[in-house]
This record gives C-alpha cells, sequence and structure tokens, in this order.
C-alpha cells in the first residue's frame, strides 16, 4: 500500500493467496471435526451399551442404591458429556502449540514488548482453572440434586394413581420443587463464574493489545505503531483468540467428562450377582434340584435372610411353601435363582428354569409378545396353555385378543390378568424347574382352582416337570409331595401333608387353627386389579369412535412421541421471552449493543493512531492516545461481563417458570393420560429436555448474540473503509440466508427425531431394570441386550446425520467468508491510490474473522433453534385435558364435612372414553350412615368403577353422586379425596421415610402415628427397625414385603379416619392370619363409619350390613347376605362355588 511503485499483480497475487490459504484451513478444520464426532458418538454407544449390560447383573444389595433414575441419567446425560470430551479434547493440546506459534510472530514484529502480551496471556490462565474447578465441584452438587429429582419424578409417575386417590399431589409437587430449587441455586453460581471466565477471554485480545502497544510505546519514544505493526499484531491477536477461546470450553467439557466418568465408574464397579452361586448343570433323571446347609443374605453385611437351609427335591415333584408374611418364602426362590449373596453352602439346579414372581412383570408389548417372551410360537402349544391359564375369557374382552398392546406395568390389565400372564409366560417355556412365586394370590377362587387343576396339579400340563410354589392357599396342601414350612429364614417343619399333620408340630396347629376357615377361606380371591379393574379393560383401547376399526388400532394403548414437524414456530421464541420478561431483555440488548459499539470504536482508534503522521522519528500525544485505547476496551469488557450474566439468569428464570408449568400440568393431569402416555416420554420431558432448557439455550443465545452483533461491526467496518464492498456484501448476505434456512429446517427436523427415538431407550432401560430376576431366570439376556442395541442404533441414525448436515453447512458459508476476504483485498489493492493503509489495514484484519464468525453464528443459531424444540416439547402437555379444580376459591363445605357419611347415587353412569360401552349404567342407590356394603361380581362387572366414580378419578357420564346431601360434581377435588379414604389393592410406598409414607403433610403428631401402627399391626417391626419412624423405603417400597406394604396402606387409612372407607380389598399378599388381624381392625376402628367393600372373599363380608351384586355394569341384586342366600340367586351361586353354603 505504501510503496507507490510496486506492481499491482502483486497486490492481486497476495489477495488470492489469502483466499487460498483461508478455504484449505476451512476444509482441513471440518473434515477433523467429522472423525472427532464420529468416534465420540461410537463411545457414547459403546458406554450406553456397557450401562444396559451391568444393570442386568448388578447385584441386589447395589439395586438398593442405584435407582432407575439415576440409570436414565448416566445414559442421558453423562455419555453426551463423554462425547462432547471427544469433540473437544484436542483443543487441550493444540490451543498452546498455537498460542506459542502467536507469541513467536509478534516477537518478530515488536520484539520484547510481546513479553507483555505473553504475562497477560499467563494471568488469564490460572483465574480460569480456578473458575473451572469451582464449576466442576458445582456441577456435582447439582447434579446429585438433578438425579433426586428425576428419581422423585419417576415414582411419582409409576404411583400417580395412589398420589390422586389420597390428594397428595400438593406435598409431592412441593418436594420436587425443593429439589429444583437447590439444583437451580447451584446452576446460578455456576453461571455468574462461567460469566467471569467469560469476560475475561473476550476481553484478551484486547488486554493483550493493550498490554503490547502500551508497553513498546512507552519504553521508547522511537517505537513508532504504524499501520503494518498495528494491523499484523492485531490479526495475530485475533488469531491467538480461537485457541484462548477453546481452551476454557475444553477444559471444562474435560472436567464434566471426568465427573461423569467417576459417577459411570462407580456404577459399573457395583457388586454383580455372581453366576457361580449356583450350579446350572444341564438336566438327566433323578434328582432334579437341591440346596445343602445353605446361609444367605441380601447384601455382604446384615443379617442373612435364610438361614440353615437343607433340602432336596426330586424331579417332578410339587412341592409347596409355607408361612407368615416376611418369613423368607420368597427369598428362599431367590436364592435358588441365584439373586441373593451366598454366604456358605452349595445350591444345584438341573436343567431349565422358568419363575412367576409375586408381583407380576409385564412388558409394554402384545398380550402375544409377553406370553411367548422371545420363543417360537407353537400354535396348538399356546392355545393349550391360554386355556389352561384361564386367559381366553380375557382374550374376548380385549379389543384386539392377543394383538392388544398391554401398558408399561400391565397398566390396562387387572392384578389377576396381569398374575395369569405372567403365569402363562413361565408355562408357554416348557422348562424342567418351575419356582412360582405366590401366583395364585391375586385370582378368583374358582379360576385358582381351575388354574391349580390345568397346572400344577397332577394331570396339570407340568405334571412331570419340578414345581416349587410358595402359596398361603391351604386347600392345594394335601397335593404336594413335600411341604416346607418357614419362620424367619428358617426351613422348621418339612414332609408331606400327612406326615406333618401326624408330627402335630405347629404347622398342624395352624391348619386346625384355620380348617374352620378353610373351606371359606379358598372363597372369593381377588380378581378385580387395581383400581382400573378389568372393567376398564374392555374400555381404556379403542381410540375412536367408528366401530369398525382395524384390529391393530384397537389393541394400541400408549401413544409413541411424536416428532411435529417443519420449523420451530415463532410463538415458542416468543413464549420462551415471555418467560424471560421485558425487564431484562431491553437491558441485555442495550448492553450488547454497547460492547460492540466499544469494541468499533477502539480499533477505529488505533487505526486513526496509526495513519498519525511521524514528526522527527516520534508520534505526538502517545499517552493520551493510550488512554483512549484502554478506558475503551475496559468499557467493553465490562458489558461483556453484563451480558452474559444477565442472559443467564433470564435463562434461569425461564427454566424456572417451565419446569414448573410442565409439573403442575402433569399432575394435574387426569388417570387417562398416564395410562397413554409412556412414563419414558415423560421422564425425557423431566431429564433431557428441561436440561437443555436450563443450560443450552442460555449458552447458545450468548454465542449467537454476541457473533450476530460482532458480524454487524465487521460489515460495518468493511463499508465505511470501502463503500464498493456494499455490491459484494448483498449477493452474500442473500445467499447465507438461502443456505442458512435451507439447513435449519433439516437440521430441527433431525433433532426431533432424535430426541422422539430416544424416548424408547429410557422405557427399555426402565422396564429391563424392574424385571431383571425375570429376564435372568429364563436366561434371555442376549435377547434383551440386542433390543436395547437395537433402540440405541436408532437413535444414532436419526444423529449422525445431524452432525454431518452441519459440517456441510459450515464449509459452505466459510467459503461464503473467504471471498468477501477476497473482494476486499481486491478492491484495496484496485483503490491504492485513494486509501489510506490504516483504513485498509482495519478492513482487511476484519474480514479475515468474518468466515469464522459466519460458522459460529450458524452454529448457535442452530443450537438455539435446536433447543427451542425443549420448550417445545415441554409445552406440550400445557393443551392436554385437565382433572377438575383442586379446591375451588370461597367453597362453602363444611370443615367436618362429611359428618354422617351417607351416599346417594343418583341414575349414575360412567364410560371410559366417548363411544364405548358404558361401564356403569344408570346406577341408583343411598347407603345410610354406619353402613357396610360388600360389592361383589365377576371380573368387569363394574365394582371398582364405581369406587372410581366416587372419587371422581373418572367424571361422571351422567347422573350423580351425592355425599351428606352435597353434590361431590361441586366440590374441588382435593376437598372430596382428602375426605373420604380408600385401601387400594395395588400398595404403592414412595422413597422416604417411612413416616412421610404415611402422613407426607406431617399433620399428625408422632403419638398417633405409632397409635396408626399399634392398630395395623405394624408397631412391633417399626419398632426394631433402627431409625423407627425415619426408616428409608426404597425406591417402590422394595425393602418391605408385600404384605408389609399391604400393612402401611391400612396405617394410612387408620391415620386419616374419615366417615367413608372404601377397601378395594386388599389382603391378596397376606397369610391368613394377617388377614384376620386386618378384618378386625377395620370392624372395631371403623365401626362409626360408612364402609364400602369390593369383596374378593366372600367370607369377608357375610356379617355387613347389604351386599349389592354387580353384573356389566348395572346392580342385579341388593339385599342383606342371609336374604340373598335364601333367595337362590347369583350370589348364592357364588357363595356355594366358595364353599359358604
Amino acid at each position: 500500500m505504501r510503496d507507490q511503485d510496486s506492481d499491482l499483480w502483486k497486490g492481486f497475487m497476495f489477495a488470492f493467496l489469502l483466499f487460498l490459504l483461508s478455504s484449505l484451513q476451512s476444509l482441513f478444520n471440518h473434515q477433523y471435526m467429522y472423525s472427532c464426532f464420529t468416534v465420540g458418538m461410537r463411545v457414547k454407544t459403546a458406554v450406553m451399551g456397557l450401562v444396559y449390560r451391568k444393570s442386568l447383573v448388578i447385584s441386589s444389595a447395589a439395586r438398593q442404591s442405584c435407582t432407575v433414575g439415576e440409570i436414565v441419567n448416566l445414559v442421558s446425560a453423562d455419555t453426551q458429556k463423554l462425547m462432547d470430551m471427544v469433540v473437544y479434547f484436542n483443543a487441550v493440546w493444540v490451543a498452546p502449540i498455537e498460542i506459542a506459534l502467536c507469541l513467536y510472530f509478534l516477537w518478530q514484529l515488536l520484539g520484547p514488548s510481546a513479553l507483555a502480551g505473553i504475562a497477560t496471556v499467563i494471568l488469564i490462565f490460572p483465574l480460569n482453572g480456578f473458575i473451572a474447578k469451582m464449576r466442576s465441584k458445582l456441577q456435582v452438587i447439582q447434579m446429585c440434586y438433578t438425579d433426586s429429582r428425576i428419581k422423585l419424578m419417576n415414582e411419582i409417575l409409576s404411583g400417580i394413581k395412589i398420589l390422586k386417590f389420597y390428594a397428595w399431589e400438593q406435598a409431592f409437587l412441593e418436594r420436587v420443587l425443593g429439589y429444583r430449587e437447590k439444583e437451580l441455586n447451584a446452576l446460578k453460581r455456576s453461571q455468574v463464574l462461567y460469566s467471569i471466565s467469560i469476560a475475561s477471554f473476550n476481553s484478551s485480545s484486547f488486554l493483550i493489545a493493550f498490554s503490547m502497544f502500551g508497553v513498546y510505546v512507552v519504553v521508547d519514544d522511537r517505537n513508532i505503531l504504524d499501520a503494518q505493526k498495528v494491523f499484523v499484531s492485531m490479526a495475530l491477536i485475533h488469531i491467538l483468540k480461537t485457541p484462548l477461546s477453546q481452551l476454557p470450553f475444553a477444559m471444562s467439557t474435560t472436567m464434566q467428562a471426568v465427573v461423569s466418568l467417576r459417577r459411570l465408574g462407580k456404577f459399573l464397579c457395583q457388586d454383580e450377582l455372581k453366576p457361580d452361586d449356583v450350579d446350572r448343570e444341564p438336566y438327566s433323571p433323578g434328582g432334579n434340584r437341591q440346596t445343602r446347609t445353605g446361609t444367605f443374605g441380601w447384601s455382604k453385611e446384615g443379617p442373612p435372610c435364610l438361614m440353615r437351609i437343607n433340602v432336596r427335591v426330586k424331579k417332578g415333584s410339587l412341592v409347596a411353601v409355607v408361612g407368615h408374611v416376611g418369613s423368607g418364602k420368597s427369598s428362599l426362590l431367590s436364592a435358588m435363582l441365584g439373586e441373593t449373596e451366598k454366604r456358605s453352602g452349595h445350591v444345584s439346579v438341573k436343567g431349565s428354569v422358568a419363575y412367576v414372581p409375586q408381583q407380576a412383570w409385564i412388558q409394554n408389548a402384545t398380550l402375544k409378545d409377553n406370553i411367548v417372551f422371545g420363543q417360537e410360537r407353537k400354535e396348538s402349544w399356546y392355545h393349550r396353555v391360554v386355556e389352561a391359564c384361564a386367559l381366553l375369557p380375557d382374550l374376548e374382552i380385549l379389543p384386539a385378543g392377543d394383538g392388544t398392546e398391554i401398558g408399561e406395568k400391565g397398566l390396562n390389565l387387572s392384578g389377576g390378568q396381569k398374575q395369569r400372564v405372567s403365569l402363562a409366560r413361565a408355562v408357554y417355556r416348557k422348562a424342567d424347574v418351575y419356582l412360582l412365586d405366590d401366583p395364585l394370590s391375586a385370582v378368583d377362587a374358582h379360576v385358582g382352582q381351575h388354574i391349580f387343576e390345568r397346572v400344577f396339579g397332577s394331570e396339570g400340563l407340568l405334571k412331570d416337570q419340578t414345581r416349587v410354589l410358595v402359596t398361603h392357599g391351604l386347600s392345594f396342601l394335601p397335593q404336594a409331595d413335600l411341604i416346607l414350612v418357614m419362620v424367619e429364614g428358617e426351613i422348621t417343619e418339612m414332609g408331606s401333608y400327612l406326615e406333618l399333620m401326624a408330627r402335630d408340630g405347629a404347622f398342624a396347629e395352624f391348619i386346625r387353627l384355620f380348617a374352620g376357615n378353610e373351606r371359606k377361606e379358598r372363597s372369593h380371591r381377588g380378581e378385580d386389579g387395581d383400581m382400573m379393574s378389568s372393567a376398564s379393560i374392555q374400555t381404556m383401547e379403542a381410540i375412536s369412535d367408528t366401530e369398525d376399526q382395524k384390529q391393530e388400532v384397537l389393541g394400541k394403548l400408549t401413544e409413541v412421541d411424536k416428532a411435529n414437524t417443519g420449523r420451530v414456530k415463532l410463538e415458542m421464541y416468543v413464549e420462551y421471552f415471555r418467560t424471560i420478561g421485558l425487564a431484562l431483555i431491553i437491558p441485555i440488548v442495550f448492553l450488547y449493543a454497547f460492547q460492540q459499539a466499544a469494541s468499533l470504536a477502539y480499533n477505529y482508534w488505533l487505526s486513526v493512531w496509526a495513519d498519525d503522521p511521524i514528526i522527527n522519528g516520534t508520534q505526538i500525544d502517545t499517552d493520551l492516545k493510550l488512554g483512549v485505547f484502554g478506558a475503551l476496551g475496559f468499557a467493553q469488557g465490562v458489558s461483556i461481563f453484563g451480558t452474559t450474566v444477565a442472559i443467564s439468569l433470564g435463562g434461569i428464570i425461564a427454566s424456572r417458570h417451565l419446569h414448573l408449568d410442565l409439573l403442575n400440568n402433569v399432575l394435574r393431569s387426569p388417570m387417562a393420560f398416564f395410562e397413554v402416555t409412556p412414563s419414558g416420554n415423560l421422564l425425557n420431558r423431566f431429564s433431557k429436555e428441561v436440561d437443555a432448557i436450563d443450560c443450552m439455550i442460555p449458552d447458545g443465545l450468548k454465542m449467537m448474540l454476541g457473533y450476530l452483533f460482532k458480524l454487524l461491526e465487521v460489515c460495518i467496518i468493511v463499508l465505511v473503509a470501502m463503500p464498493f464492498a456494499g455490491v459484494v456484501l448483498l449477493p452474500l448476505t442473500l445467499l447465507y440466508a438461502f443456505i442458512q434456512s435451507f439447513y435449519v429446517a433439516t437440521s430441527c427436523q433431525l433433532r426431533r427425531l432424535e430426541a422422539v427415538s430416544r424416548s424408547p431407550i429410557y422405557t427399555h432401560f426402565n422396564e429391563t431394570f424392574q424385571g431383571a430376576s425375570v429376564i435372568r431366570a429364563f436366561s434371555e439376556q442376549e435377547r434383551f441386550i440386542l433390543q436395547a442395541n437395537g433402540r440405541i442404533d436408532h437413535n444414532q441414525t436419526a444423529y449422525f446425520p445431524r452432525f454431518v448436515a452441519t459440517r456441510w453447512l459450515a464449509v459452505n458459508l466459510e467459503f461464503l467468508g473467504n471471498l468477501l476476504v477476497l473482494a476486499a483485498a481486491t478492491l484495496a489493492v484496485m483503490g491504492r491510490d485513494t486509501l489510506s493503509p490504516g483504513i485498509v489495514g482495519l478492513a482487511v484484519s476484519h474480514s479475515l474473522q468474518v468466515t469464522g464468525i459466519l460458522s459460529w453464528i450458524v452454529r448457535s443459531w442452530t443450537d438455539v433453534e435446536n433447543n427451542i424444540v425443549s420448550v417445545e416439547r415441554v409445552k406440550e402437555y400445557a393443551d392436554t385435558p385437565k382433572e377438575a379444580p383442586w379446591t375451588i376459591e370461597g367453597s362453602m363445605l363444611p370443615l367436618a364435612w362429611p359428618t354422617h357419611g351417607t351416599i346417594e347415587l343418583e341414575e349414575f353412569g360412567l364410560q371410559y372414553r366417548k363411544g364405548l360401552d358404558w361401564a356403569l349404567k344408570g346406577i341408583s342407590l343411598s347407603i345410610q350412615e354406619k353402613e357396610k356394603v360388600g360389592i361383589v361380581g365377576r371380573t368387569g362387572a363394574g365394582k371398582s368403577s364405581l369406587a372410581l366414580g366416587i372419587f371422581r378419578i373418572l367424571e361422571a357420564a351422567k347422573g350423580d353422586i351425592y355425599i351428606d346431601g352435597i353434590n361431590i360434581a361441586q366440590i374441588g377435588l382435593h376437598e372430596l379425596r382428602s375426605r373420604i379414604t380408600i385401601i387400594p389393592q395395588d400398595p404403592v410406598l414412595f422413597s422416604g421415610s417411612l413416616r412421610m409414607n404415611l402422613d407426607p403433610f406431617d399433620g399428625y403428631s408422632d403419638e398417633e402415628v405409632w397409635r396408626a401402627l399399634e392398630l395395623s399391626h405394624l408397631k412391633s417391626f417399626v419398632s426394631g427397625l433402627p431409625d423407627k419412624l425415619n426408616h428409608e423405603c426404597s425406591e417402590g417400597g422394595e425393602n418391605l414385603s408385600l404384605g408389609q406394604r399391604q400393612l402401611v396402606c391400612l396405617a394410612r387409612a387408620l391415620l386419616r379416619k374419615t366417615k367413608i372407607l372404601v377397601l378395594d380389598e386388599a389382603t391378596a399378599a397376606v397369610d391368613l392370619e394377617t388377614d384376620n388381624l386386618i378384618q378386625s381392625t377395620i370392624r372395631t376402628q371403623f365401626d362409626d363409619c360408612t364402609v364400602l367393600t369390593i369383596a374378593h372373599r366372600l367370607n369377608t363380608i357375610m356379617d355387613y350390613t347389604r351386599v349389592i351384586v354387580m353384573d356389566r355394569g348395572l346392580i342385579t341384586e341388593m339385599d342383606s347376605p342371609s336374604n340373598l342366600i335364601s333367595e337362590r340367586g347369583q350370589f348364592y351361586l357364588m357363595c356355594r362355588e366358595a364353599g359358604l353354603v
């Protein structure tokens, strides 16, 4: 520029070389990024597979400490962090090399003054290292709270029905928000630290320039800053910026990855089940399985759960295991399966094993798949199995027969149906050894008898196999070849029925005690499953009102996570910014504008300085120039800090609002919503999507806004320097917009597809973790691992094109940026007569940054756009139907209501969905105070629907219910549900203290709680626990036996002591003695209440004032039990079947 005589071609050559080198740099860089992403993706999938395989072999003791929520978090968040590290890790060692090179070139230009720049760099680093360390500590804290929150959400979603029955949503809502607040506080502190780090890095180029030029000018008056020195130095300093800004990012991802690696390592090092605890020998005639002097425990420490076990079972015999609740019957089966820690002894099992757990584990698949369970389907055998397990009548009710899809955890099956499907799965196996954990607990008497004869009995399908049956039913015992009597983990007596009776020990005494009840006891055992009784079966599935729908549609129940299409709607952005509020947005925009103005000003000031004439070998007023330069740069740094903090706070405000809305919307959804929405979808919203709103969106916004304003500044500089450049800028801008829009739509769609294919992974992990013991017993691990791998691969097929598309975009855009460099340089060469060197230097050094800026804008833009999808997915549940309000403002409800407990039904009708059969068809009925009413009927008669109607879990389709003369449809749901009580059939506990499970609102004193425990026969058990009332229940109450959980539910009812009690007869899982205790407690304690019992055992309601017999949604008979028997109608027939008349 300065040398007017040199040839023009040299100028053009330099311009072209600039362009060529920039283009090569783009190509190499993106090829490298592509390889990194591919490796990262492989690492991520490998680790996901590892976690899954580990969850199949983890021991029972370790399962107590690892919850499903934690595993979902490992798979979703931690694997992603590892992948990020692979992508950015190289910056950790490449950046220092780049920095060293730049500083070397600066030394050549400015001599020793360059050392000042080095000193600045050295100062910035330790500060950021310290900040990174602080942030990683905060991250650990934050992850802890996130884990707790997800775990609690998972439990809320599994036990949502119980929360609704007890009106406990508010208490749990507050627990979730408590975790959320702590999580956001940790996040807030981490973000403020991050802002300091960003500000120091973004001002780094200014600080380096300021220190170098300052030292250079002050040291010697004859040191002159001309255009060449200023702008070559500035270009080098700008190159420095990339490694400097990448380093903290690379350091922080590496830090996070180390934290995640530790978490993964901790999980992967958990104790595993020892496969050699049980010798699985190939099948051979003769003895079939034996246990010699075995001692077993659930964990390495702690008391053993089984002691001195000595059993030998002959091939083909039927062994019955009996004993009280908690005496170790289920543990005995677990020991045979190798699920417990073997302390001593020897267990061997010959041949293959099939196992039926006490609580049926049902997959979210069709009924057929649940029974066949990965075997090939042999029609004739399949039909024999279905018939023997009494599933034929159910198949007729189900909308698509055995092609009906079963919801998660068997949501749309009743308890009895789940149990029978679980049994059919085992029988279909044709195994050599059958371990059956109380498979008849939830089925009707006549069904139980049928199953026993057809499956276990001497003529049954399994007559030649070895069968170990845990049971509470006494009538089956005479047919057993061997009976084991268990007391507190030891086998006290063993022998055949006759031998034991002859011995006259505890067993014989027990049999005589209940011999009177024996025939009664065989009576109606529960068949109506959880409160969505099988009445709901015919109803819950069909989706639309047309009759002629294809079987497939009828059988569908759960809704697959859907992907929206097209670009993210503008209103999502509006929604997001509205939650932040204008009060924050205006200052943010103002601060950005100010920061860029300051930056522009100090760059322009430099160019003026460089053009300053040289007088006697020196420049004048250098101190003033340096001062102005410093002030402008400092102002910029402060405003950078301001903007980043403001955006972070805005993001936290928005995510707090959005999470709260999501939580409120989900908790206020009616029961029907949870039946059709897999919990994986909801958990995905609460973990991954909320995480994206917490961190990704604010980070993306910071980058995007920062670079957008930067681009503006560059364009202004180039236009001021050479107005001609406008000719080039305009077409480039249009081209840029075209490419960008083309890409964003694609990338958005890919992101949605990826998010949708992620939900099934979580659902599958969830299911496997819960059914691990069944999967192991059937040796199906291989098949489940293949399924998990398939789902992960499917997820990756949507992920891979996403980052390839990003690379395509970046290469194209950087090419455009390089064209701008070419334009600026050639224009400068052509106009060398009119332009001053300072301005040219400014324009060219800035246009060199354009490529980087463009690619960052697009990256951050797509990040924001992709993550705004999370807002869209979280808002999705805002428009789903909600239940009635929980409380009604200014309601005139008396505090003590209901005081009498009278219930009136007038023409009451219920429908599960529009266009389906009526579950209750216009029932009219009035129940007086203190009356005890039993409700009986076959499966699907509408017994449970009645209870659902009283609690308004389902709203009336016609007619009304009045309690104490008040129409329940006109009061708030919580006002209704908290004033009447139910003891549901499925005993659900939540993780937390026992006290919290009984009284989550802390509304009762300790004395009252102890009194309730005493009446529910749990006092001795709880007093024996080290923490008493503060005993931690694990997820789902896993560390209490099923019978004990049932008693906890009774204690809840005793605490609330309301005038109306609904009993969904909940004694299927307890032995006879405990059952009698419960019945007597209910008779004495609820004497002055109205009691409605949905009865499965008729002997419990023979002394009630009235019995209602229901059939197909209508009341067929209603009178006192003795009158009904003398009328010889339906009730009489039921009693005869049960052996009561």
